[in-house]
């Protein structure tokens, strides 16, 4: 018999391991990451009193696939339409919080005569607190409803996120032979490009398919699809020079944004708990009790300055962000500890070849000791903050209640100008990238393929075919980037407003054509070699023909409306199931009336009726405007439509008429059976004998189910045989019949 493969064998190792190990761990109330990581050092080569992993590079592939697969898990549960709905606060705040522990990673580093690399991928870590850690702190402390929790989960959110850039930023970086700025910069208008491109192309094509394939798409293919979405976008981001990882993050945050989203989290869940699990174990798998020994006290200022530079920055950065003292207290104290993206940044510093071995368990060492005094340090923040308001002036305290710089300043922030510019700028680059997208693609791509077909004879002609190609492609969006918002409220009002305002307004609009002018220009430039008056004059009359063009607008708003459809098909599936209000909720409260849902009860006397027979809207006043009923959304229903048990039922009204259909429908109950002892179905024998009245009567003349509530469910042919009885079969005598029904109406029967 054949041996088993290493992998098979260090798997089922890892994995057992990983289970006693998390098992405990889950009995101490500890967070399972830790499990995995000292599973992982368990079965690694430090470990001589155990069995060790014995080929750990393939461990390590399945780690890098763990990666991979956390990432997307987490872009499944992001979303830039939260990031946008938080505002300024959030961002001061981490912004303020990483830069600040990055720096200060990059200080003790240095103090320690470690290397420039180790130094940067240093801060990196300690800048990174960990979201599954402190979401598990809040949740065993009960803690998650307070509002300063809120706060810090969606920093947290801001954290991963800037974590990811931190990633491709270092990797640019580290490939580099130096960082300076030009090469910052370009990474990061690279970031921002494909991000933009891969999101909005995205949003467009991805849920247009599932739509499209939607009846053919069980669990098991969407999970395939998921996954092989996942794999495709990290290869392709591989290609254009970002970690997998990266692509992953971005194809979850994709699909964060349509209706399988919740469904495709729950499929993958499983498959990131698998890989994630091998990741975590590939970290313990690196700790070196040696290296522990020998860096005891890197390790010791490394906890301490987490402690206390969470504590002190975390503090600052929410009270910048608008926090009183002692709710930024608060969130400052419970960010103090780092977690699964100092693994991961570790990894990629591992992977890259440009950080000590020694930096990856020293970085475990912290993990793990400030993981366990989180609780700690979240039940430290109050008596901290008692200590310091009794021994602080009041004047500092109430200084430090009122720094902010992230409250709307006395500019108001939704002025004309305001809205206006950032709605343009917006339109302007999204729509540029489109189209510096679809250029390229046409240039790299379909212009080759062209020259072949036709010849090098015909080569004119396919610069000119694959020009107009390229021109027309790209029309709808350079005309929506022109014309876009010059006929907006904003516009119109500011245009009325003053004579001065015209002068700028119209600047924005020459500023924009020559932008779309520009990208004319480049791709007839590409192909011929014409003046560039020539050039200028021909774009001109192009962009002229763009803008006029009625079908190239009706493009532009259909795919502009396609992709907004895309965008909020999670909302709407959200409001179609009553898990989020509908839209035009928040009109109604400025008329006094606003819409509410309402749960029918199981033993509600309405059940079985309809709403004419209700009279809902003449008893109430009220208007019934849904009923949800197992996942399915009736709007504005019909007199003719029937209650059922556990409808929610969408009324709209005031909150008199509301209160008073609530109170009626929670009081118009079925009072329960003092009888429900009697109510026992039994099973009983008829035999029909002479002077029965049954003899000679059809099933249905006999009156057995009408006149005594019972039902026949057999005749008897022989010992084991029981016959269907047909409602015209006339009783003999000698029938043997059998009957089911309450036992009174059994001996009304049988009497």
């Amino acid at each position: 018999m054949s041996n088993l493969p290493a992998l098979i064998t260090d798997l089922a190792l890892i994995l057992v391991v990983a289970g006693i190990v998390t098992i405990v761990f889950k009995r101490l109330k500890q967070p399972l990451v830790l499990g995995y990581v000292v599973a992982g050092f368990l079965v690694s080569p430090h470990m001589p009193y155990t069995p060790s992993v014995v080929d750990t590079a393939d461990i390590h592939v399945w780690a890098d696939i763990g990666v991979m697969f956390l990432l997307f898990s987490l872009g499944l549960d992001f979303s830039f339409k939260k990031i946008v709905k938080m505002g300024a606060s959030p961002i001061i705040a981490v912004c303020t919080i990483i830069f600040s522990m990055m720096l200060l990673g990059v200080i003790v580093g240095k103090l320690f005569g470690w290397g420039r690399m180790d130094c940067i991928f240093l801060g990196g870590m300690l800048a990174m607190s960990s979201t599954t850690i402190i979401y598990k702190a809040f949740d065993d402390m009960g803690l998650r409803q307070q509002q300063f929790a809120g706060l810090v989960m969606s920093v947290l959110i801001l954290e991963d996120i800037l974590a990811i850039v931190m990633m491709v930023m270092l990797s640019a970086i580290a490939s580099g032979s130096g960082a300076d700025g030009g090469q910052m910069l370009t990474s990061v208008l690279k970031i921002i490009f494909f991000l933009v491109l891969w999101f909005v192309v995205g949003i467009f094509a991805i849920p247009q398919f599932l739509r499209s394939n939607r009846k053919l798409i069980n669990n098991e293919v969407l999970l395939i699809v998921a996954l092989g979405l996942c794999c495709a976008m990290a290869v392709f981001s591989s290609k254009v020079g970002f970690s997998s990882a990266f692509g992953a993050f971005v194809m979850g945050s994709i699909l964060a944004e349509t209706i399988e989203a919740e469904k495709i989290i729950r499929l993958v869940e499983p498959v990131k708990n698998l890989f994630g699990a091998v990741f975590f174990v590939s970290v313990g798998m690196l700790v070196d009790p040696n290296i522990l020994i020998n860096y005891a006290l890197p390790i010791i200022a490394l906890v301490l300055t987490i402690l206390l530079g969470q504590a002190v920055i975390g503090t600052f950065g929410f009270i910048l962000s608008g926090q009183s003292l002692k709710s930024a207290m608060r969130c400052g104290f419970s960010m103090a500890q780092i977690g699964e993206f100092s693994f991961i940044i570790a990894s990629l510093g591992l992977s890259l070849g440009v950080i000590g071995n020694f930096l990856y368990p020293v970085v475990v060492a912290v993990s793990v000791i400030t993981t366990f005094l989180t609780p700690y340090m979240i039940r430290f923040a109050t008596p901290c903050y008692n200590y310091l308001e009794k021994r602080m002036p009041n004047e500092w305290i109430q200084r430090l209640n009122h720094i902010s710089i992230g409250h709307p300043s006395t500019v108001s922030h939704n002025s004309n100008w305001h809205a206006l510019l950032i709605q343009m700028l917006r339109n302007t680059v999204i729509y540029g990238i489109l189209s510096a997208a679809a250029t390229a693609l046409m240039l790299t791509f379909f212009e080759p393929f062209i020259s072949s077909l036709l010849g090098k004879g015909m080569k004119l002609w396919a610069n000119i075919i694959c020009g107009v190609l390229t021109i027309l492609l790209i029309a709808p969006f350079l005309r929506a980037m022109v014309m876009k918002k010059n006929r907006s409220e904003e516009w119109k009002a500011l245009w009325n407003e003053s004579w001065y305002n015209r002068v700028p307004l119209l600047f924005t609009v020459i500023v924009r054509v020559v932008i779309a002018l520009s990208f004319v220009f480049t791709i007839i430039n590409h192909f011929f070699h014409f003046s560039q008056a020539l050039l200028t004059c021909i774009g001109l009359a192009l962009i002229a023909v763009i803008i006029l063009s009625r079908r190239t607008k009706n493009r532009s708003i259909r795919l502009e409306r396609m992709f907004i459809q895309n965008l909020r098909s999670r909302d709407i599936k959200a409001q179609v199931l009553g898990k989020k209000r509908p839209l035009y909720v928040g009109h109604l409260l400025d008329r006094n009336v606003h819409l509410t849902e309402v749960d029918v009860p199981e033993n509600s006397k309405w059940i079985g009726k309809s709403l004419k027979d209700l009279q809902i809207g003449n008893r109430f006043g009220v208007h019934v405007s849904s009923i949800l009923r197992a996942g399915r959304r009736y709007n504005i229903p019909g007199g003719d439509d029937v209650i059922f048990p556990n409808d929610k039922i969408q009324v709209i009204g005031s909150d008199e008429q509301l209160k008073q259909f609530n109170d009626t429908i929670n009081k118009e109950l079925l009072d329960e059976d003092p009888d429900i002892e009697k109510r026992e179905m039994k099973l009983r024998q008829l035999i029909i004998e002479s002077g029965s009245p049954f003899i000679g009567k059809t099933l249905s003349e006999s009156g057995i189910r009408y006149k005594y509530n019972c039902m026949v469910v057999g005749l008897e042919e022989g010992k084991d045989n029981l016959s269907n009885v047909m409602p015209d079969y006339r009783f003999d005598e000698g029938d043997i019949i059998w009957i089911v029904g309450e036992s009174d109406d059994i001996a009304r029967l049988l009497g």
